[in-house]
């Protein structure tokens, strides 16, 4: 796994901000200056200039910085050190990326080329993301209960090293630990000083993932020591022997006394005082601060409110369509009693980890056999199905994917659903993020900054994904059709929860009913997804409003070229985008509309 995917992986709230913030205060007209002529207006080109020196120059400075890979780094993929997180360092980073959107407010967007347009609009929602960030101290309070800095670190000591550069750069950062987990507690309690902290109910046995490395029986029992275990056969003995020697002297020195002194700063001091309320609203500032995750993991300006109402009328009409399947199975009760049956029938659970893992393959290859008739672009790397690592699994989600790998909980196995897998395998694998993602990274001539998730079109995408294999014959029961159907529902109480939970009071139990009633999933997935969006304000957010501008811009495609609408192609313009606000997406399908609908691979026609 590369350090892009590790970062996503983790889902940490990172200085990256996948969801790149649109701070768009008019979104139509930064619609109408993507579908511009492909024509340059008079002196686009000095525009350009100007602005790809600035992105230019940032970007290197932001690789300086290690919150970046970046395209010229050499085949070790290994930083030697972690990256300065201190608060002088911050303060330094808002400073920068202040005098960088100061810049781009003095470039008009109307005398950018074409391409040049949708990179302005990407890259200046990406700075906004990362201002705000800054602005909000996020750095204080770089862990939620989905994942933590640790974690992050943990997921990329999983990356196997091939040569002895690569490890020895490892080796360097293992030295670099301690001072990186001393700056990250500083920063905690400066966090925890203004009550800027996770909730304390989402922080209760989040510390098995520092015990599972304090509690090895040996330093090579750790994570840290898995490069380490099998290493090139180019590489003499005398060699192994030496990088191993060092490698457990780092993890004693360095690693261990790093997790020790953080678990303990967890459980003694941390956890006991970490905020009691649930809603994001009321941290300092919260109103601003949750407004500005709605921003960021949107791409649109609308309200809490707005959103909530929306969540509640796309619930309503997913409750008749699973009506319709339950009339179908002949089932003899309400949806209640329906959902009560789903999640405790033995048939619909594998018996073994293996069996899930099989199950979840199965429809990843089904789907190769007709991906042809959807995409006409192929991307070319693959991507493995493995489980989630143990250390993780019992308070991760049921599944994630990215580039090269699809991850599969095999945890609590009675809570992993086999009607779910169709849905969820669509989602994370192809074609959602294992698919979707590579085909944004091969996409040539793009400014790396445009690697960037953007999780209201990534997550859209993949939920769009699920709808998708209805058309595509993905599901072969109606059992597996309303597993779709209750994870559209999930994704639509999002909405509703996120909101009740940050904007409107709700308590923990409230957004907890709200999905046992509404859902199939197993109480485990319940309380760990809501728990997920009581410390992760607004991400949640993303997967519904994300999925409902693509079929939007779908059905405005259907309606407006008739017979001339070819999947394929609507399919291959939306993806080659790569991650974009969900506006410059629209805009990108008018002009998909007034092109003829041609695809952006004529090569592929």
């Amino acid at each position: 796994m590369d350090k892009k995917f590790n970062a996503a992986l983790s889902g940490a709230t990172m200085l990256l901000a996948f969801g790149a913030a649109l701070t768009l205060a008019q979104p139509a007209a930064a619609a109408a200056a993507a579908t511009a002529a492909e024509k340059p207006a008079p002196g686009a080109q000095p525009a350009d200039a100007r602005f790809k020196a600035i992105y230019q120059q940032e970007w290197k400075w932001r690789q300086k910085q290690k919150l970046e890979e970046g395209e010229d780094d050499d085949d070790s993929g290994v930083d030697s050190s972690l990256p300065r997180i201190d608060a002088a360092t911050q303060k330094q980073r808002l400073d920068y990326w202040l005098g960088v959107m100061k810049k781009l407010d003095g470039i008009s967007e109307r005398q950018l080329s074409a391409a040049e347009k949708v990179n302005y609009q990407v890259y200046k929602a990406q700075i906004a993301a990362l201002i705000a960030g800054q602005q909000f101290r996020e750095y204080e309070k770089p862990l939620n209960a989905d994942s933590a800095f640790w974690s992050n670190l943990a997921s990329a000591a999983r990356r196997p090293l091939t040569t002895e550069k690569q490890l020895r750069d490892y080796l360097k950062q293992l030295a670099d630990l301690p001072r990186y987990f001393n700056d990250e507690i500083v920063n905690m309690r400066a966090g925890l000083a203004r009550g800027f902290t996770p909730p304390q109910v989402t922080l209760v046995g989040r510390d098995s993932s520092i015990t599972s490395v304090t509690d090895a029986k040996t330093p090579q029992d750790t994570v840290y020591y898995l490069p380490f275990k099998t290493l090139p056969a180019s590489m003499s003995a005398v060699q192994q022997d030496a990088l191993r020697a060092e490698a457990v002297q780092a993890i004693e020195t360095s690693v261990l006394p790093s997790y020790r002194k953080l678990l303990q700063f967890m459980r003694e001091e941390y956890v006991p005082h970490a905020r009691v309320a649930l809603a994001a609203e009321s941290l300092p500032d919260g109103k601003a601060y949750y407004q500005s995750k709605i921003v960021e993991f949107t791409t649109t300006s609308m309200s809490a409110e707005q959103i909530h109402q929306i969540g509640l009328s796309e619930m309503a009409k997913i409750r008749s369509e699973m009506q319709d399947v339950i009339k179908q199975v002949a089932f003899d009760g309400d949806l209640p009693a329906f959902l009560q049956f789903l999640r405790t029938d033995p048939r619909f659970y594998a018996k073994t980890p293996e069996e899930l893992l099989m199950r979840s393959a199965w429809v990843a290859k089904k789907f190769d056999g007709k991906v042809s008739q959807y995409f006409g672009y192929l991307p070319r790397r693959r991507f493995a199905v493995i489980p989630v690592p143990d250390d993780q699994a019992p308070f991760y989600t049921s599944g994630r994917g990215g580039p090269g790998v699809y991850l599969v909980n095999t945890y609590n196995l009675p809570s992993r659903a086999l009607y779910s897998m169709p849905a969820l395998t669509l989602h994370e694998s192809a074609p959602g993020h294992a698919f979707q993602m590579p085909v944004a990274m091969e996409q040539k001539g793009r400014p790396a900054f445009r690697n960037a998730y953007i999780s209201a079109f990534g997550e859209g995408w993949a939920l769009y994904s699920e709808r998708l294999g209805v058309e595509m014959g993905m599901y072969e029961t109606p059992y597996e059709i309303f597993g779709m159907l209750s994870y559209q529902a999930w994704r639509a109480s999002r909405l509703v929860v996120d909101t009740g939970i940050h904007s409107k009071g709700w308590t923990r139990k409230q957004a907890q009913d709200y999905l046992h009633e509404n859902t199939a999933l197993s109480e485990h997935e319940i309380e760990t997804e809501v728990d997920r969006y009581i410390s992760w304000p607004g991400q949640a957010l993303s997967y519904y409003l994300g999925e409902m501008s693509i079929m939007a811009a779908r059905r405005k495609a259907e309606a407006a070229l008739g017979s001339k609408f070819d999947i394929r192609a609507f399919h291959d313009t939306v993806l080659q985008l790569g991650s974009v606000p969900l506006p410059v997406l629209e805009a990108r399908i008018d002009r998909f509309i007034a092109e003829g609908g041609k695809s952006p691979y004529p090569h592929l026609d």
